[in-house]
Parts: structure tokens; C-alpha cells; sequence
């Protein structure tokens, strides 16, 4: 068990600093294109920042651990809606462009409505199985170019109006040294989820506790450790677009790109208590552009912050109980 614990801590220790080291190369190549934050959040940064969920998927569905992957996902979007940026929001008020309350947040969520669709076979098709097979996976990453043509359309029309805003950034790397830090980044985010998905697994089977709590909570949380890191720099810096671009652009990735290729790798069976966790996704996206329209007009303050952290504390005991 001690050996488990300890390449749990070395993959999130690895696929943190790889994130780290991905997501600066990236954003200084990105910041050159003269782009805005919002752009460079829903793309560059959320990308990268999702790398880990992408590395740890890819790996346990070669293994076949099918609920680490589910939970995996789920998890991670429901933390970074209320735990991420529930601590943004506690930090400095988030306020966001128009676009995002009407294009990009009702673009995650529909994504979550979508896999609930999709994972609900035996209800809607009268299937013997709920599975995410391939041709569901293959729609997914469809409707992920959709919303990168849409992202990468937003950027030509951002370098034809104006010049990008100014990301604070700690150091503005040449290419080559940014090439350099992406490759490394790369790689320390494959050893990481390797790591993380060997021990995640042992000790879910040796303490008897599934691999889908597993997923939900210490697999979910670590690999949702970088959009916190980066969006909580981006918020006490002042840059919400890019704290709240992060966020949207990481869940829309991990549904549509992350799950889409895990079950064109190999078809997802969906256990049925798996619905509870993905209508908390869509209650946290749902609640989250309430509070951007109805309540905030375009922002999230301190006391909704700290109301997504409480519902995330109140989820997690939830699923614990649970088991």
C-alpha cells in the first residue's frame, strides 16, 4: 500500500510540473500570435492543462479500467467548476465576457447533457449495457472541431480588431527554449499518468474502495491540480478571462476530446450510479451561468465562491458514503 501511496504522489508531482512546463511553452508561443486571454485560456492554457486527464484516461483505458476513466473525467469537470474556480471567486470577483455566459458555458454544458444522453443506453435504446462506444466517441471529437473552429474564428476576428491583451507571464521564452519546456512537459505528463493510474488502481482494489470513487475524488482532484494552480495565479493577477477560459475550455476538452478518444480506444461501459455524477456536472455548469447571468450580470463574487466550494465539500461526502 505504501508503494501505491508513493507513485500516487510522484505521477500528480509529475503531471503537475509537466502541466507547469507545457502550459508556459505554450503560452509563450501563444502570446506571440497577438491573441486575447480569453482565446488563449480556451485554448493554449485549458489544453495543456487538461493534459493530465488525457495522459491518465489514454493509459487506464489501455488497461482497462473503464470507471477510473469515467470518473476521471466527471470528476475533474465537477472540481474545476466548484472547487477551482469556487477558490478564483473567493480570491478576486470573476468577470467575464458576454460571450462566454452565452457561447462558451452553454457550449460545456451542452456537452455534459450530451454524455448523459449518451450513457443511457438501456433507458433510451433499451440496450442490454449503457457503453460509450465508439461511434459515440468519434461524434464527440466532431463536435470538439465544431467548437475549435469557433475558438480559432473568435482569434482571426481578436488580431483583426485589436492587438491581445497583456498576460502577465513570468518570463516571455524564445521558441526554441518554449519547444524545449512543451517536450519535457509532455513527457513528464506520460510518466506521471502512468504512475498515478498504476497506483490509483492497486490501492483502489487492495482497500476494497472502487475504482470509480477512486476516479471521482484522488484521481479527479490531482489531475484538476493544474487549471487550480493556473487559474488562481490568473485571478489574483487580474485576468478572469483567462481564469474562467481555463476552466470552460479544460471541461469542454475533457468530455468532447478526452472521453470521445478514450472510447474510440476502446468502448466505456457506464455504471448506472455514474448518472448521479454526471447530473452534478450539469447542475455545477447550469449554476454557474446562473450566477454569470441572472445574479451577477457577467461574474462570480466571493460569496458564490464560497457556496461552489461548499457544494463541492458536499459532493464529495456524498460520493464517499456512497462508495
Amino acid at each position: 500500500m505504501i508503494l501505491n501511496i508513493v507513485w500516487i504522489v510522484a505521477g500528480l508531482v509529475l503531471l503537475v510540473g509537466g502541466a507547469e512546463y507545457l502550459v508556459r511553452g505554450s503560452a509563450s508561443i501563444a502570446l506571440k500570435l497577438r491573441v486575447s486571454e480569453l482565446v488563449i485560456g480556451l485554448t493554449i492554457v485549458s489544453i495543456g492543462t487538461s493534459a493530465p486527464e488525457m495522459t491518465v484516461n489514454i493509459v487506464a483505458a489501455m488497461r482497462g479500467s473503464a470507471e477510473l476513466a469515467v470518473g476521471n473525467i466527471i470528476g475533474s469537470n465537477i472540481a474545476n467548476i466548484l472547487l477551482v474556480l469556487g477558490i478564483c471567486a473567493t480570491i478576486t470577483v470573476l468577470k467575464v465576457r458576454e460571450s462566454t455566459v452565452w457561447k462558451e458555458i452553454p457550449f460545456a454544458l451542452m456537452a455534459m447533457l450530451l454524455l448523459i444522453i449518451m450513457s443511457n443506453d438501456v433507458v433510451l435504446d433499451g440496450a442490454s449495457a449503457n457503453v460509450l462506444t465508439r461511434t459515440d466517441g468519434l461524434a464527440l471529437m466532431a463536435l470538439m472541431g465544431v467548437f475549435m473552429y469557433y475558438v480559432l474564428n473568435m482569434a482571426m476576428n481578436d488580431r483583426k480588431g485589436h492587438a491581445a491583451e497583456s498576460v502577465d507571464t513570468p518570463h516571455n521564452y524564445s521558441v526554441a527554449m518554449s519547444v524545449v519546456m512543451i517536450g519535457a512537459g509532455l513527457a513528464a505528463l506520460v510518466g506521471g499518468g502512468q504512475l498515478l493510474v498504476s497506483g490509483a488502481s492497486s490501492l483502489a482494489t487492495g482497500a476494497g474502495v472502487s475504482e470509480s470513487l477512486i476516479g471521482l475524488t484522488i484521481v479527479a482532484i490531482g489531475t484538476s491540480l493544474p487549471e487550480l494552480m493556473t487559474s488562481v495565479v490568473a485571478a489574483r493577477r487580474g485576468h478572469a478571462d483567462l481564469a474562467v477560459g481555463n476552466i470552460v475550455g479544460s471541461n469542454v476538452f475533457n468530455v468532447l476530446w478526452v472521453l470521445g478518444l478514450t472510447s474510440v480506444i476502446t468502448p466505456i461501459p457506464i455504471a448506472a450510479h455514474t448518472n448521479y455524477d454526471i447530473l452534478v456536472g450539469i447542475g455545477a455548469t447550469a449554476l454557474l451561468f446562473g450566477y454569470m447571468f441572472f445574479h451577477g450580470r457577467h461574474k462570480v463574487s466571493k460569496p458564490q465562491g464560497i457556496a461552489f466550494v461548499s457544494l463541492y465539500i458536499a459532493y464529495v461526502l456524498s460520493i464517499v458514503i456512497r462508495g
